[in-house]
């Protein structure tokens, strides 16, 4: 008998064509006697147009093939129904991917996406809208901001903007946070909000995160100097330094004196001074390794 599975793929993450990606997973569908339903996103009412080949369809499973952004869209269009997720790492920033250890080779990731076990992971609701991995406000946010409005995508992308970033980044900002019966004030360059430990480019800003333990991270850096930022590229995570403020909780208000740069999942969300953040226990299922 052959099962149903909805394979949804971003055409323009990650600047690479799909279309011999597209082959590769037809052909893996034929071999395992799976009837395969593909569908590409356009930007336009994706959402509303996954749940009704959802409804349509029935799969017990809907595998995705983009970025981090793309897994977060699915993850909402189905947040209604019982099915696994299967990951094909193919965006500019594939955070959860590593996360989740998934195989670099296509034909392992192939197995596990589409046969494999799964586990239970949470979600963060942030004002209303969901977070699989990691969002932020200040720096790395406005490097986001900066990254969708330029020409170069891919890693000469990322650097490039990084430096325009970190060249014209604002004056720290001052956050009061609420989490666990306690209000604290912090000046920061960057507030984290972390269900798992690293960025799709594979650096840890989380080292204890774990994305099924009903709990986020709040990881506030007060510095952002070359040094700092030096520690956390090379993977050593400064948890015990005065500028690392990690706060571990299930729900928290963050306040901020003045509007500042905002993304989740890659995606920039304008500019905030207020975030109201709280857990969603094991919102999904992930077919994992």
């Amino acid at each position: 008998m052959k099962k149903n599975i909805i394979f949804v793929v971003n055409p323009i993450s990650g600047d690479l064509d799909k279309s011999e990606l597209i082959e590769i997973v037809e052909e893996f569908a034929t071999v395992n006697h799976i009837d395969l339903k593909v569908y590409e996103t356009t930007g336009k009412n994706d959402l509303d147009k996954i749940k009704s080949l959802y409804n349509e369809f029935q799969p017990e499973r809907i595998i995705v093939a983009g970025g981090d952004g793309t897994i977060k869209m699915v993850a909402e269009a189905m947040e209604e129904y019982d099915i696994i997720i299967g990951i094909l790492p193919a965006g500019s920033a594939n955070g959860l991917s590593v996360d989740l250890n998934l195989p670099a080779g296509i034909e392992e990731n192939l197995k596990v996406a589409f046969l494999n076990d799964y586990v239970e992971i949470d979600m963060i609701c942030i004002n209303g809208k969901k977070s699989i991995h990691l969002s932020d406000l200040g720096l790395n946010a406005s490097l986001v901001k900066n990254y969708e409005q330029s020409d170069v995508r891919g890693f000469w992308g990322y650097a490039l903007q990084a430096f325009t970033t970190l060249t014209e980044s604002e004056e720290p900002f001052t956050a009061t946070i609420s989490a666990n019966n306690k209000t604290v004030e912090h000046a920061a360059r960057m507030i984290v909000i972390a269900n798992s430990q690293k960025y799709g480019t594979g650096v840890v800003i989380n080292p204890n995160g774990a994305m099924n333990d009903g709990k986020f991270e709040l990881v506030i850096l007060k510095s952002l100097d070359l040094l700092l930022i030096g520690k956390i590229i090379t993977g050593n995570m400064p948890i015990d330094s005065d500028d690392v403020v990690i706060i571990s909780t299930d729900k928290a208000t963050i306040k901020t004196d003045y509007p500042v740069n905002f993304q989740i999942d890659g995606e920039y969300c304008g500019a905030q001074t207020d975030l109201e953040i709280h857990i969603l226990h094991k919102q999904m299922k992930m077919a994992v390794p």
